[in-house]
C-alpha cells in the first residue's frame, strides 16, 4: 500500500496575511480566528514568511518598550521558513518534523505556496493507517 503524501493531508482552507498588514491587525486576526501562526503571502501569492505567535510576542515586547504597537507582519514574520513538498510522502514528513523545532510547515507545489501540514496532521493519518 502507498504512503498518503503530505498533499493528501495537508489544511488548504487557512487563514494568510500580508507582509504589509500591521501587525497589531495581524495579531488580531491570529485571536479571532484562534490560529497559532499564518502563512505570509506577496501579492503574487508567493511565500515569503511565516508570522507565529512567538513571532507576535516579539512585537508585544517591543510594543511594551515604546509603550505603542508599530510595524508590519514584514518586520515580525520569520522569513524563508522550511517547507514541505505535496508529493512528499508521510514517513519522510515524520522525519523532517522530528528534526525540527517548527509544529507546521507551509506546503509548495513546484514552488507555489498550496497549503499548510502539521504534526496533528502526519500523526492522524499514520495512526488511523497503521490500527
Amino acid at each position: 500500500m502507498a504512503l498518503p503524501r503530505v498533499g493528501d493531508v495537508m489544511k488548504t482552507d487557512l487563514v494568510t496575511l500580508a507582509p504589509g498588514i500591521e501587525i497589531v491587525r495581524a495579531i488580531s486576526i491570529l485571536m479571532e480566528t484562534g490560529v497559532s501562526g499564518a502563512s505570509v503571502l506577496d501579492a503574487e501569492g508567493e511565500l515569503v514568511g511565516v508570522l507565529s505567535k512567538r513571532d507576535c510576542l516579539k512585537a508585544a515586547l517591543s510594543a511594551s518598550y515604546y509603550r505603542q504597537w508599530g510595524g508590519t507582519v514584514a518586520d515580525y514574520m520569520t522569513p524563508d521558513p522550511q517547507t514541505m513538498e505535496a508529493d512528499l510522502d508521510l514517513v519522510s514528513a515524520c522525519e523532517v518534523m522530528i528534526a525540527s523545532s517548527f509544529r507546521r510547515f507551509p506546503v509548495l507545489r513546484s514552488g507555489r505556496f498550496v497549503g499548510q501540514v502539521s504534526r496533528t496532521d502526519v500523526l492522524h493519518s499514520l495512526s488511523s493507517q497503521w490500527r
